[in-house]
């Protein structure tokens, strides 16, 4: 069972987000009427009374609904949200109006978005995260040189997909949406001194994944043999590490708090939901030589070298 900062995902746990959804949606609409400064923040310049007439129905009311067992409104309620929440992007982008209203509600489809899936399925279906492409799979034996230079354009398009596009899109629709929080130009620095010694340590640990390894940190192309040598002597996920510490340097160099958030809440998703799943192929492929190895180094906290230098 996937466990998300602390809170199991079941469906009980996808009902009560959709209960915790009514409430905070109907609170919403008492505070509109009552308050400028809500309304202008969330909704701009659009009628409150023709969006809460749709609103209030096949947001409010379809979410308490699911929340009481009625499985049958999750088909009113998700896809209206993830309307709406399109709506409100594309009207927030085009006027600069009512970010804070599209901001929470490209949150809330998300979230009901996997609620829903929870609720179907009757389970957190994780396993859907590492399938087809994304399967867990060893290397072909092609040789050092060959792994290292995919490894190297493995590297490029994460890095430039993750670290560079998404980012600069985040922080251009935090900027357009006007979310933007002005930070000190010491933010900056420590975001570039930072992404400086993230990314040292993930190119150590992606050329010791392929010298020492004879894979790529690509899951489709994982590693033969268990790398326990370069960072991995010190942390079980140097590549994760450092990863999260580039996305949050880079939000710093931006100044964006929305793309620290987004680094925060990957780091979050991987833990939960993805580590589980890899640790286990890792146990399964590699056995006691993964479990004592587990045992000994942490997933995130380096360990000083005597705790590890018995193996």
């Amino acid at each position: 069972m996937p466990v998300i900062a602390g809170i199991p995902i079941t469906p009980a746990t996808a009902r009560l987000y959709f209960a915790v959804q009514a409430v905070a949606g109907a609170m919403w609409w008492i505070l509109v009427p009552l308050s400028d400064d809500v309304r202008r923040v969330t909704l701009g310049d659009l009628p409150a009374g023709l969006v809460a007439a749709f609103d209030l129905p096949f947001f409010v009311a379809a979410s308490a609904l699911i929340a009481a067992g009625a499985r049958w409104a999750i088909w009113v309620a998700v896809p209206w949200t993830t309307i709406v929440a399109v709506g409100m992007a594309v009207y927030a982008t085009m006027t600069g109006l009512a970010g804070w209203g599209a901001l929470a509600m490209v949150v809330a489809a998300g979230a009901s978005i996997a609620a829903g899936i929870v609720l179907l399925c009757g389970r957190a279906p994780v396993e859907w995260l590492v399938t087809g492409p994304l399967a867990f799979r060893p290397a072909a034996r092609v040789g050092t040189r060959a792994l290292l230079a995919r490894t190297g354009l493995q590297t490029l398009f994460f890095w430039g997909t993750f670290l560079l596009v998404i980012p600069l899109v985040v922080s251009f629709v935090e900027a357009r949406w006007s979310l933007r929080i002005e930070v000190p130009l010491v933010v900056h620095l420590a975001g570039g001194a930072l992404l400086t010694t993230a990314t040292a340590l993930g190119i150590w640990s992606a050329v010791s994944m392929s010298v020492d390894g004879d894979g790529t940190p690509l899951p489709s192309q994982m590693a033969r043999r268990l790398v326990i040598s370069g960072p991995y002597r010190y942390v079980r996920n140097p590549m994760a590490v450092a990863g999260i510490a580039q996305g949050i340097s880079v939000g710093l160099i931006l100044g964006s708090w929305l793309v620290v958030a987004y680094s925060l809440f990957g780091s979050v998703l991987w833990n939960s939901v993805v580590r589980p799943l890899e640790e286990a192929d890792l146990e399964e492929r590699f056995g006691s030589e993964f479990v004592e190895y587990s045992r000994r180094v942490s997933c995130w906290v380096p360990v000083r070298p005597a705790a590890f230098r018995a193996l």
